[in-house]
């Protein structure tokens, strides 16, 4: 057996290594394992899922290795990430389980686990969960027929959440709003229309009718033209793109125009420090942010912190900071002091209800910083050898920020869950962006592509 968790938990193709049945069971006996050792007082799991077809055979196979091992499982079917953690929290489960792949293909899927507290697990839980997955040590341990534990449903679930998330705008109105909901036929199909529409925005939902294989497929937030075409042609104010498990969000103005978590870092950070609600006058943002927004939050007196790419990094640095705003440029937005993770959903109504506040347009509130030209390509390896000892792969890197200067930068990463290089190129001048864009894609074709 390989390793089993990454960036973000455990992923892959689905009925492939690691997710299979058999490894889903074996990780369910060891999160029990783990949990109860940890002595939160609860024998309690919470499990959800997107709409991928392969949810069944691995919720079925983890609840099967938790409730060997004594715990009881409340399943609450297809729900958003940020309802599983909330519910672990609120409804004192000693862990959440989520399962899905995010934005990926109906073909793959993850699980992702939340703490009792609603966070992601700590690098020492996850390697503790692994090291008994991987040596096999679960498959005989059982416990006596009568200590078993319980799974069953949780009608009420997906009603828990929405009264949460409405709430974390006080349950301020919404009416007057024509809003286009992109639910990516994912988690969000149920929750998303019902919490918008109760709290009075017109809605038209798009890509709700989930059929196990067409999550994510051609729609949701990594292609937000949909969303935009569909808010040109109802004359709509805001599009809202959710992905599969709808942990991020993207927008469209009503002209049809794409605003991404960048900007919606930078509208609330202006808001909060407006209202001296910005906890340390700090935003958290990643490696990936424009250097608009740096420039724009300067200006406002706002320190930005700065983190490796990925949710889970940007919440580790918030709690270290005492932050309460933090996020990415995928539309990851973290706001700590209603939610313990990223929420697509409360994003969404933040910035609606800045709309309505404000008296603004998303377009008009979109103008509080600058991008620089910036290209973000996804180039297909077909090995991850480590990039520092690729001489030419370096050169050429080091000739770009030579080139740049102080007015741009270049990032070149390996993905944590595809077999993928991302290069991300900023600049003042986009013809400075697309040289080096196809000069660096180029060399590294030549070196690992696939």
């Amino acid at each position: 057996m390989g390793k089993l968790f990454g960036t973000d938990g455990i992923r892959g193709q689905a009925n492939c290594y690691p997710i299979t049945p058999e490894v889903a069971l074996q990780t369910g006996k060891a999160m029990a394992h783990v949990f109860q050792a940890r002595g939160h007082g609860t024998k309690r799991a919470i499990i959800g899922k997107d709409t991928r077809l392969s949810g069944y055979m691995l919720e079925s196979a983890l609840t099967s290795g938790l409730v060997s091992l004594g715990m009881d499982v409340l399943l609450v079917g297809p729900v958003p990430t940020p309802a599983v953690a909330h519910l672990a929290k609120s409804m004192g489960a000693a862990v959440g389980i989520m399962l899905t792949a995010s934005h990926n293909p109906y073909d793959d899927n993850g699980i992702k686990v939340f703490s009792h507290d609603g966070f992601k697990l700590s690098d020492e839980i996850e390697a503790q969960i692994e090291e008994l997955v991987l040596s096999e040590e679960m498959s005989s341990e059982h416990i006596r027929s009568e200590d078993l534990g319980k799974a069953y449903r949780v009608e009420d679930a997906r009603g828990r959440y929405i009264e949460f998330a409405k709430s974390s705008i006080a349950n301020e109105s919404l009416d007057g709003l024509k809003v286009v909901l992109d639910c990516a036929n994912g988690a969000a199909y149920l929750v998303g229309p019902w919490i918008f529409k109760e709290l009075g925005a017109e809605v038209t939902k798009i890509f709700a009718e989930p059929d196990g294989f067409n999550i994510n497929n051609g729609c949701g937030a990594l292609h937000p033209e949909t969303v935009g075409e569909m808010v040109r042609q109802r004359k709509a104010d805001v599009g809202i793109a959710l992905d599969g498990d709808a942990d991020r969000v993207i927008f469209c103005d009503a002209q049809g125009n794409m605003v991404d978590g960048d900007r919606i870092l930078a509208m609330c950070a202006l808001e909060f420090k407006t209202q001296g609600k910005l906890a340390q006058d700090t935003l958290v943002v990643t490696s990936m942010s424009n250097l608009g927004l740096h420039d724009a939050m300067r200006k406002a007196g706002v320190r930005v912190e700065v983190t490796d790419v990925g949710d889970r990094q940007v919440i580790e640095r918030m709690r270290a900071d005492r932050c309460n705003l933090g996020g990415e440029k995928s539309g990851h937005v973290i706001f700590m002091d209603y939610a313990t993770t990223g929420d697509g959903i409360l994003t969404a109504l933040q910035v609606l209800r800045l709309m309505k506040q404000q008296g603004a347009s998303l377009a008009d509130l979109a103008k509080c910083m600058t991008e620089y030209p910036q290209a973000l390509v996804s180039l297909r390896v077909v090995e991850k050898r480590p990039l520092e000892d690729m001489t030419i792969v370096q050169k050429v890197l080091e000739r770009c920020r030579q080139d740049l200067g102080k007015d741009g930068r270049v990032l070149l990463r390996y993905s944590g869950t595809e077999p993928k290089v991302r290069l991300l190129v900023e600049a003042r001048e986009t013809a400075a962006v697309e040289r080096w864009v196809g000069e660096i894609s180029s060399v590294i074709h030549k070196e690992i592509g696939a």
